[in-house]
């Protein structure tokens, strides 16, 4: 039986924004890395900015390092300051994984903690990542709950610091979980997507409903299982798109 069409709008979306940023520092020992500037706004501000142009009403946003930080730049709502959008506010929530836990508790972790602030179909994006050009799109929204699967990745080609890329995608808009040894053409995550609050239950996740034990835990093995199943779909995005890891892929971008 076919999945009920969600409203763009009754979408929310969980922005993570909880990591150290190691590869950042010094940058990053006074500034959470979401809230780095790129452009002349905050890292994290891009994806807001998208989502409510795009109708999305409700935001999670996951912290830890230095995480007031970005709820005093960001406080509970994104779009006062516009006469745009017909009024449309975009709510924002926090999940405080380092005040609850002290320290982050990775992707699936995390998400599994904020599930509860979560619908049954939500938007994933990563705080770090540069991806001007992306719509968080209704008609994906639409598509992807009346599908089924679990999860639907936008892909990116290999930039040079990820080479070999990490999933495969077959002709018909599968991602594929490809052995090591496989020499198939293979794509970046982009760490944007679309996810079925169901991925983060049995059998492909064992995290107890809101992680009250706050296991730290990683998306992809989730993934991985639920490709090996043929639930996971994807996209090719061709996009402006840069991992912001480094304070030199920083640089380059506000050059």
């Amino acid at each position: 039986m076919s999945q009920p069409v969600l409203p763009a709008g009754q979408v929310p979306a969980m922005l993570l924004a909880a990591g150290r940023g190691e590869r950042m520092r010094p940058l990053t020992d006074v500034t959470p890395k979401p809230l780095l500037q790129v452009q002349g706004q905050p890292l994290l501000q891009w994806h807001l900015q998208a989502l409510w142009q795009a109708g999305v009403v409700q935001a999670v946003i996951n912290t830890a390092w230095l995480g007031g930080q970005i709820c005093d730049r960001f406080s509970s709502v994104f779009g006062l300051e516009s006469k745009q959008n017909n009024g449309r506010l975009l709510s924002i929530s926090y999940s405080h994984e380092g005040a609850d836990f002290g320290g982050a508790l990775e992707t699936a972790g995390g998400i599994a903690r904020a599930l509860p602030q979560l619908g049954p179909v939500f938007w994933l994006a990563a705080g770090d990542v540069f991806a001007p050009d992306f719509v968080f799109d209704s008609a994906a929204v639409q598509a992807f709950a009346a599908s089924g699967h679990l999860a639907h990745l936008w892909l990116v080609p290999n930039p040079a610091h990820n080479a070999r890329g990490d999933f495969g995608l077959s002709a018909d808009g599968m991602a594929l979980n490809l052995p090591g040894d496989d020499p198939s053409p293979r794509l970046t995550y982009s760490t944007i997507a679309l996810l079925r609050a169901e991925l983060f239950a049995l059998p492909w996740c064992d995290i107890p409903a809101g992680n009250p034990a706050g296991v730290a835990a990683p998306l992809a093995p989730l993934l991985r299982r639920a490709m090996d199943a043929g639930r996971v779909s994807a996209s090719v995005y061709t996009g402006r798109w840069t991992d912001v890891g480094t304070p030199e892929r920083l640089a380059e971008l506000n050059r």
